[in-house]
């Protein structure tokens, strides 16, 4: 308390040493009328007031009549006054003077209000802004207190909810922020400011109903600030809880869409050759008067829609290995050109006459990779291109170097993909709205192919343009030994 008192003393001593400056300046270097002196010296008031308050204005109002009196009325030298009117003028100083101190005290104050209001606006936007960033209501209940403190400069938040009887906090433990004092606000329902133990407390409604309260040690904020933020909290509480059970709802309309795609597909793919040896088997049992030839086409049907049906049970089964988690490579330095061979020699009777060309770059390092599931890989890609492009359009394979990996490329002059559909179109189970019906698949080759390559840490990614084609591009890593 002594440095306070000290600096009040000087601010005194300062308004009688300006007083007396003024008095001694008109008294001795710059002689001039009575007037002007009590101007001066209502402006020196007027300008003190507006920085030190009114407590010293009124001081040096006091003082500097009494100079004017002793120095520049009649008698000067005597704190007497012959004329009446002198009395009249000498009063009105005083009035005018303390009044004016009044009013510039007054704005003063006024400013300083405003300021500070802007500034708390100020902090609660930024706070407001905070709240926004998290989605998740248990992440924001742990981020709120920090917030508090960071953004208001509070020394400790705790913040309760009601519904868990949990607390949440920031700072140093404080004691006057415990459990049992922030249940009785929750119970009051109203803010609480205790400045002697520099701690205040809001409730935190939503609409009329509390759901926690609020406590703050430090600096004391004002009651309106304790419940724009307490209103700020649980609005940004009713936000996450809303945005949660919206990620629900959309969870599960997703996992509805995907069953429906799911059993969409299946019942397609599986229908079709189902369907082909139905009617095959029915005409060999029904039909007694085929000859050799022609049994031999139905049972080569038969054999060629099994074998069908048996690769697409094949790719649901590998697509639960890999969700599941269970792929095992074994990684051994492959060229890529071996894997593009055995790729093509397996797709040979697919691709029949189309043309295929094959572009490798020279001095192109091995990779490190699972030969065979790689080659899953590529087979996937060429029968893709096979299906979406006309039989009389090459098929382009390219493989050249990128850093530390090696790129490879398989290029068709199809009619290309929709921009909205690329970026579904490594989706389990998701197939191009145009050829859903048209071509035989079930949408889960690209998903196996993407799954596999990660797998060996590379990416893949397609660049499609409308009627001009598509590129399916994957990297896959090149041979730690062939790079030193």
């Amino acid at each position: 308390m002594r440095e306070p008192l000290v600096i009040r003393g000087l601010r005194f001593a300062a308004a009688f040493a300006i007083i007396s400056a003024i008095a001694l300046f008109y008294g001795k270097l710059l002689p001039v009328n009575a007037t002007t002196v009590a101007l001066t010296f209502l402006l020196a008031i007027l300008a003190v007031s507006t920085v030190w308050g009114i407590a010293v204005s009124i001081f040096m109002s006091i003082v500097a009549v009494l100079e004017f009196n002793l120095f520049f009325l009649p008698p000067v030298g005597k704190l007497t006054i012959y004329d009446p009117q002198n009395w009249v003028a000498l009063f009105a100083f005083l009035v005018v003077a303390i009044l004016g101190s009044h009013l510039s005290t007054r704005a003063r104050q006024q400013a300083e209000d405003a300021s500070a209001r802007r500034r708390d606006i100020e902090k609660l936007y930024a706070f407001s802004q905070s709240l926004l960033e998290s989605g998740n209501v248990i992440q924001l209940l742990n981020r709120i207190p920090a917030q508090i403190v960071d953004t208001f400069e509070v020394g400790a938040a705790a913040l309760l909810l009601a519904e868990k009887q949990k607390v949440y906090r920031s700072g140093p433990v404080v004691p006057h922020l415990d459990l049992d004092s922030l249940k009785v606000i929750v119970a009051r329902e109203e803010p609480k400011i205790d400045a002697a133990n520099s701690v205040s407390f809001v409730p935190v409604r939503l609409g009329m109903r509390p759901i926690g309260s609020l406590g703050i040690s430090g600096a004391i904020l004002s009651t309106r600030t304790l419940e724009a933020i307490g209103t700020l909290i649980a609005i940004a509480m009713e936000r996450a809880r809303a945005v949660e059970q919206l990620g629900q709802t959309e969870a599960a309309r997703e996992g509805e869409r995907l069953r429906t795609a799911l059993l969409d597909s299946v019942t397609h793919a599986l229908r079709t050759p189902l369907t082909s040896i139905k009617a095959s088997v029915t005409n060999l049992l029904s039909n007694e008067s085929l000859d050799q030839k022609q049994r031999r086409e139905l049972l080569t049907i038969i054999n060629e829609e099994s074998d069908r049906l048996n690769r697409l049970v094949g790719e649901a089964a590998e697509m639960a290995r890999l969700d599941a988690g269970e792929l095992e490579l074994r990684l051994e330095p492959h060229p890529i050109l071996e894997i593009i061979d055995a790729a093509l020699v397996h797709c040979r009777s697919a691709l029949g006459a189309r043309p295929i060309e094959v572009r490798i770059a020279t001095d192109l390092p091995p990779v490190r990779v699972d030969a065979a599931r790689v080659r899953e890989v590529l087979i996937q890609l060429l029968e893709n291109a096979n299906q979406y492009s006309p039989t009389d359009r090459p098929i382009t394979i390219t493989a050249e170097r990128s850093g530390d990996f090696v790129l490879t490329s398989v290029a068709d002059r199809g009619n290309g993909i929709d921009d909205p559909e690329q970026g579904l179109i490594f989706e389990k189970f998701y197939r191009g709205k145009d050829q859903r019906y048209t071509v035989h698949g079930t949408g889960m080759g690209l998903p196996i192919a993407k799954a596999i390559v990660e797998a060996h840490g590379g990416t893949i990614s397609l660049t499609s343009q409308r009627g001009h084609g598509s590129v399916f591009s994957f990297t896959l890593p090149a041979d730690g030994a062939r790079l030193q």
